[in-house]
Order: structure tokens, then C-alpha cells, then sequence
């Protein structure tokens, strides 16, 4: 004999939340994504006009799409970085002591600052040895390198940010996460 729930309206949770959307941690160096996230949503939409309500397909759409969701990764990574929001291995960390948490912690800073630090500087490298254009139109494909270099220069900036936080304040989302249990952003 099965019971049922009293009100089953209560009893499963509802597909959508009413929720209003917290805009709250946005900042000015947020917006370069959105612009060229939108500017990508364009294109991709105009590729799909043309190609499947004109029946003739602008060749040029796909391979700026391609180069454009490369600036929404790699700016959006920007954002994750001032953020604090890339993924983290948390459950190993619940079960250290505190202080190797931050032992850990500084470690885990160190090499995310050499990481982008090294990847802004090869990616500049990269850049500056490539000499083709674009296939569909007369740009070089070195000011999509040289972009990511400077994305990667962001990351830099505020991983080495995020770094100095964590050393002067001596805590962290992964060292104490009941009291981080909201992030706290870089301005």
C-alpha cells in the first residue's frame, strides 16, 4: 500500500523558479562578453537565414561565428577568473585540516598566476609568428591570437589579484567555504 502526498503540487519541484535574476556581480569589464556574445548570436542567426530561408548562405558567417565563440570563451574566462567561479576539486578539501587548506590554497594561486602568465606570453608569441589571413575575409589570423593573449593578460591580472586577497585575508571559498557560501567578486 503506497501513501500519497497530501498536496501534490508541494510534492515535485517546479520546473521553473520564479526567481528574480541577480545581476548584482556584474562589472564594467563584464560587458566585452556580452557584446561579442551577442554580436555571435547575430551572425549565427544570419548564417541560419540565409542558408535555410534564402536558400544561399553567406560563406563568410561560419568562420567569424567560429572566431567569434573563441572571444566569448576566452573573454568569458576573464570573468570567471575575477569571479572565483572556475571548477575546483572541493571534496578532498572538507576533509584537511585547515591549515593544509592553505597551504594548498597558495599553491593552487601560485600556479594559476604562472599558468596565464605563461599562456599570455606564448599565446603572444603564437601571435606574432602567424602571418595568414582569414579565409572568407582580408584579416589576419594573428588579431585572434594577439585577443587571446590579451585575455590571457586578464586572467593574469586577476588571478595575481585573487592571490593577494587570499594571502592578506587568509581565508578563501576553498579554506573556509561555510563562510564564503556567496562569492565575493574583484571590482
Amino acid at each position: 500500500m503506497t501513501t500519497e502526498p497530501a498536496d501534490s503540487a508541494t510534492a515535485s519541484a517546479p520546473l521553473f523558479q520564479d526567481d528574480e535574476i541577480d545581476l548584482s556581480d556584474l562589472r564594467w569589464v563584464d560587458v566585452p562578453v556580452l557584446i561579442v556574445f551577442w554580436v555571435l548570436a547575430f551572425v549565427v542567426f544570419l548564417q541560419f537565414f540565409t542558408r535555410y530561408v534564402l536558400n544561399d548562405s553567406l560563406g563568410w558567417t561560419e568562420e567569424i561565428a567560429r572566431f567569434l565563440l573563441i572571444g566569448v570563451t576566452f573573454i568569458g574566462s576573464i570573468m570567471a577568473v575575477r569571479k572565483g567561479s572556475h571548477i575546483a576539486v572541493e571534496i578532498l578539501y572538507r576533509w584537511m585540516p585547515r591549515v593544509l587548506r592553505r597551504i594548498l590554497q597558495t599553491i593552487v594561486d601560485i600556479t594559476a598566476v604562472v599558468f596565464y602568465g605563461a599562456l599570455t606570453w606564448l599565446t603572444y608569441e603564437l601571435a606574432g609568428k602567424t602571418f595568414q589571413m582569414m579565409v572568407s575575409i582580408d584579416v589576419p589570423k594573428s588579431w585572434v591570437y594577439y585577443s587571446v593573449a590579451v585575455c590571457f593578460a586578464g586572467m593574469t591580472v586577476y588571478a595575481i589579484i585573487t592571490a593577494i586577497r587570499h594571502l592578506t585575508t587568509g581565508t578563501s571559498r576553498l579554506i573556509d567555504p561555510e563562510r564564503h557560501a556567496a562569492s565575493t567578486a574583484i571590482d
